[in-house]
């Protein structure tokens, strides 16, 4: 999958319908997981590369969504490695550090449950924009619910951050002591009207 198809294209064309904006702390996050992982001389020639010269993003404020998406692509250049698994590992970053720093009290009321949180992602999310009154949500269901699997719906304008969902998913795994596997069943990419994922947990991967 090269950039464009995973949505990563710089300039203004990368959303042609709206122009979306995320706070700070998604960009502050993604150069906490880089220079933590591969040191500040690599985040600088990310940003370099990315033509951000933003020193500092301030979590409260609110970015155009392409810096995110060209910064993304930049470290993909960078490290050699493709957008996708970069996405997955900061979805996990961001489930273990990021989430858990900055509303650490929410996770918490989330669930107790691996399945119980997904579950309740939709509260979880209303409970978040209470926080960041700008904050523009993916949304989430659940369908199929079993003891040990469910079908996890993913709703977003956003393009390209299937693989995100995919790492914030094992991240909540982790979370949780749960272990977790992950199918990408259907997808907005391919088509289909939004992305689904079967999510199972302690048992063999979903059939």
């Amino acid at each position: 999958m090269t950039l464009e198809t995973a949505g990563f294209r710089t300039g203004a064309d990368i959303f042609q319908q709206e122009t979306l904006e995320m706070y700070g702390m998604v960009n502050k996050a993604l150069k906490d997981m880089i220079t933590i992982r591969f040191g500040e001389d690599v985040w600088e020639e990310v940003k370099q590369a990315a033509g951000v010269d933003i020193d500092m993003f301030l979590s409260n404020e609110s970015y155009p969504d392409d810096v995110t998406y060209q910064l993304v692509g930049a470290a993909s250049a960078a490290l050699g490695k493709p957008a996708p698994e970069l996405l997955e590992a900061f979805g996990v970053h961001w489930v273990l550090n990021t989430a858990r720093e900055g509303y650490g009290d929410l996770m918490d009321a989330g669930g107790k449950t691996l399945d119980e949180f997904l579950i309740n992602l939709p509260n979880f999310h209303t409970r978040v924009t209470l926080i960041f009154p700008y904050l523009q949500p993916p949304r989430f269901t659940c369908t199929d619910i079993t003891k040990d699997q469910l079908r996890l719906h993913y709703y977003s304008s956003r393009a390209g951050l299937a693989p995100f969902v995919v790492g914030l998913l094992k991240g909540l795994g982790e979370m949780f002591a749960t272990p977790v596997q992950i199918r990408h069943v259907a997808a907005k990419g391919d088509g289909a009207d939004h992305d689904e994922f079967l999510v199972a947990w302690n048992q063999r991967p979903p059939a």
